[in-house]
């Protein structure tokens, strides 16, 4: 029997949880959260971090939920295709879409996380969905190295969340929700000012619009789906624009191609499926469009040196 996709939903993140804290798991929701749209939970991280030196587990998967998390102490955390060692204060983003693996290096360190679904913030006060939001962007790796002013500013926020998430405020989750926008914001305003455009000239747009569609085709959550988009020339007939002009607006806003850049997603999706399940090469190369297992076998050498099942010990 193949072996989806493993994703960590709430519930296996409160059965997780419990087992960390010794804690029943009805005492670890948030009292009235049922009447609530959406979800919403913040933690200090110590018990977490008690749990995965003592066992050395912690998931490399991908999570139905959002999280923003402050950790003091050193770490590192892990992306298919990238490794980023964090020395002191850090603050990171995490969406669902892009599956990342935390790995303390200092029982001693401290800090807070919130969890959230897309539904608890559907839109922010801007109108701009999350996913639309700089800081959630694909492609990105939001880990940020804070100072000691910074963390102590981002810690309060952090200890109001605890604070108000307890109490009997009648709106309170509301409360909670400019918390949860205040950490974002705070978080846009860390990253390049690259990354947070002030225009958006037709290049802009069509760099905006071509993203979307090609995010849109994944995760791969199953063998027997399969992306619909491969090639410069069916993006650019999606688009409705001539295929050159497609090349030079990526170009232009990425400094990549096209077909570069669809490339490098197709071999990220990839790597997750080889390291996350069991499926065969064939299946995998089925999912992201190969006909012949042996193309996606040369083209996963071409990208990465290594063959796929080479990749995958």
């Amino acid at each position: 029997m193949l072996k989806h996709l493993q994703v960590t939903s709430l519930d296996e993140f409160y059965q997780q949880a419990a087992n960390f804290t010794g804690v029943d798991l009805p005492a670890l929701l948030p009292p009235d959260i049922h009447k609530e749209i959406g979800h919403f939970n913040v933690f200090g991280v110590s018990e977490t971090i008690k749990e995965v030196k003592r066992t050395q587990v912690m998931p490399y998967n991908r999570r139905a939920y959002y999280k923003i998390s402050l950790i003091l102490g050193k770490h590192r955390v892990e992306y298919a295709d990238k490794v980023i060692n964090a020395h002191a204060n850090t603050l990171l983003f995490a969406t669902p879409k892009v599956p990342y693996h935390w790995i303390p290096e200092d029982e001693n360190a401290a800090g807070s996380f919130c969890i959230f679904t897309d539904a608890f913030l559907t839109k922010t006060k801007s109108g701009v969905a999350l996913d639309e939001l700089p800081i959630f962007k694909a492609g990105g790796f939001p880990v940020f190295e804070i100072s000691d002013e910074e963390a102590t500013e981002i810690g309060l926020i952090f200890r109001k969340m605890q604070k108000e998430i307890t109490s009997a405020y009648e709106y309170k989750y509301d409360l909670l929700r400019n918390y949860v926008l205040e950490l974002i914001h705070y978080g846009q305003k860390l990253q390049p000012a690259s990354a947070t455009p002030t225009h958006q000239n037709a290049a802009a747009r069509i760099t905006s619009l071509f993203i979307e569609l090609l995010e849109r085709q994944f995760p791969i959550e199953s063998p027997t789906q399969k992306i619909e988009l491969r090639s410069a020339k069916e993006y650019a007939a999606r688009l409705a624009i001539h295929v050159n002009y497609l090349n030079k607006a990526l170009k232009e806003t990425t400094g990549q191609t096209t077909t570069e850049l669809i490339s490098r997603r197709i071999i990220l999706e990839a790597k997750l499926l080889l390291k996350q399940t069991d499926w065969n090469v064939s299946d995998i190369a089925y999912t992201l469009g190969f006909e012949e297992v042996a193309h996606f076998s040369n083209f996963f050498k071409k990208q990465t040196t290594l063959a796929p099942l080479a990749f995958r010990m």
